[in-house]
Formats: C-alpha cells, structure tokens, sequence
C-alpha cells in the first residue's frame, strides 16, 4: 500500500445524502475538517436528509453549504475560501428507474457536476478526487464483476451517467494529473437509508402491514453492502494515492431479493404481503463484485455481514418509527 494522503480539509458533496453523511461522520471522527454541500433536493422527503444533517451538525469542524453541484458559480466561492486536500463526490442523481422518466437530470448532475468540481480542482491545484460509480454499469457482464470488463453498454441513463462522470474523471487525470479513485458501490443499505432503496420500503411495507410491490418473481441477486463498510472503504479511498483507479466496494456475496425479504419478515416478526410485478427492463438479475483489488489497494473488506446489517437496520427502523412514518415512500 501507498503512504498514505495527509487530508486535512475534504470536500464531501451530497453530505446529507445516505451514503455522504456517513462518510462525512467517519472524516470527522478521524479530526478531518469536512466541508458538507447538499442541494437538499426533494427526490425523496428532504426530513430524512435533515435527520443526517442533524448528527453531523455538533462536530465543529464540520461546515455545511447549501449549494448545487450543477452551479459552477455556486460552488466557486467555496474553493476560494478553503484549500481543499481531496474532493468526495457523493453527490448525485440516484435511482435507476426514476432516470428513465428524467434522464436530463440525471446528465446534469452526474455529468455537468462531476465536470464543475473538477475544473475547479484544476484551477485551484487539488490533487485528490474519489468519485462514487455504480455497479448498475457491469449489466450483461460475467460475474463476480472484475474492474477491467468493458463497461460500453449501459442500459439505463442512470449508468450511462455514471459513465460519462468516470470518463471525463479519466480525461482530468490525463490532462492535468489529477489523483482519481473511481469507487463503483453495490447495493448499499443500512440506517437512514434512501426511502426509494428496496431494503427501506420492504422495511416500511412489512412493519405497516401493506402490500408490498416485487418486481419480477424475488430470485434476482444482488451483492447488498453496508453503509458503514462503504463509508469505511470511501475514507479509505480519499487517503490513499492510485493514480488513476477504479475500485468495486461490495460484500462479496450475492443474496436473492426472497432471502432479504425473509430476513426482514424475521427481524420484524411480521410477514411480507406481497404483489408480485413484471421484472423491470432497466434492472439487473443479478449483481457480484470482485473486491480483491479493494483488498489489494485500500486494505478494505466488507465486515459486517448481511445478517447483522439487516438487523441493525430493522432495529434503526423501529427506534424511528414515530417520524419514519410520516415520510411518505416515493
């Protein structure tokens, strides 16, 4: 492994998104000075993005900024106060269903927002930048899901977003040396999680005796990781030199929807009452990373199994309930 990146002030776009806050909470607690921006947008209640503000918030060398990516003129002013060390961008347009309904969106902040932050990079001399990809990208692919497979037929704008935010990460590096760690994430769950993610709703439906919708017939897999082995692995990824990398962060284990469901039904104590639905073109049977290059370049592993991740987010659930249940599911 690579000495590691002395970050003393970091970046972390979409901080009050599910996975930026945890990544923010770790910077923190490892007596980085984070830099938060959001746009606080509504694709989901903007309450649960509160909620992880609101955890974030004590830490005095945490300062929060309402600013969008998209805005170029937004974001200037901030690589003007701060000398940034390294740039975390979390931000962006998540979901792959919702893309197909606005894939304008979806190019502006995954692509234009990508470009801004690392144009401003370039002109204010910040060397480090870790992107968050997906691994919606490797569909039609051999699994486990190698980094090196080609990756030149996204089928949906959500991925083909993605695609182009690496790429032009790739042209920065090779124009002007930008340090790039692309970090492409499977399935991630866990607390305070995204109200449009399965994990979340399947949660919400059970624990409120509704229907709950499944698409297609449960056996689809994916590769779920934890929220707080992904943050982990982002803080990772932030001090560490690569050059130019890409790096899957997944649990290495593939499990089917039924079984995630089943887990759920358990915890709960309660069962699922589901409605089947025709299996969605833009989805993915089955999702599986290789992380031996995490293992190799970050010193990173998943560690929290899926049994216990489950759990600890059934638990969150349940201490939440009073206000979980007034946000409405998207």
């Amino acid at each position: 492994m690579n000495k590691p990146l002395n970050m003393r002030t970091v970046l972390v776009t979409g901080a009050a998104g599910f996975i930026g806050a945890k990544t923010a909470e770790m910077l923190l607690g490892k007596g980085v000075t984070v830099v938060g921006v959001d746009n606080m947008n509504d694709y989901y209640d903007p309450r649960v993005k509160e909620y992880r503000l609101s955890l974030l918030n004590p830490h005095n060398n945490f300062e929060f900024y309402r600013v969008d990516i998209e805005n170029l003129e937004e974001l200037s002013p901030l690589f003007e106060k701060y000398k940034f060390d390294g740039v975390i961008n979390l931000a962006a347009r998540a979901g792959v269903r919702w893309s197909l309904v606005d894939p304008f969106v979806y190019v502006r902040t995954n692509m234009l927002g990508t470009t801004n932050l690392l144009e401003l990079m370039h002109r204010h001399g910040v060397q480090k930048f870790v992107l968050a990809s997906t691994s919606s990208l490797y569909a039609g692919q051999k699994m486990p899901f190698l980094e090196t497979l080609p990756v030149n037929e996204p089928i949906s704008p959500y991925a083909a977003s993605k695609k182009g935010a690496e790429a032009m990460a790739y042209t920065y590096h090779y124009l002007h040396g930008i340090d790039v760690t692309i970090l492409r994430y499977f399935t991630v769950y866990g607390p305070a999680g995204r109200p449009d993610m399965s994990v979340y709703r399947f949660i919400r439906w059970i624990e409120d005796g509704e229907t709950m919708e499944v698409f297609g017939d449960g056996t689809q897999k994916r590769d779920f990781s934890f929220v707080d082995d992904i943050a982990r692995g982002t803080v990772a990824a932030v001090h560490t030199p690569t050059a130019y990398e890409i790096i899957n962060l997944g649990g290495n284990k593939p499990y089917q929807l039924n079984h995630a469901i089943s887990l759920i039904e358990e915890n709960l104590g309660s069962k699922a009452k589901i409605e089947r639905k025709p299996f969605h073109k833009a989805d993915m049977m089955a999702t599986w990373a290789n992380v031996e290059k995490a293992a190799a370049i970050l010193g990173w592993k998943a560690k929290v199994s899926f049994e216990e991740g489950i759990r600890r987010t059934a638990d969150w659930h349940r201490e939440n309930r009073d206000w979980l249940k007034r946000i409405p599911l998207p």
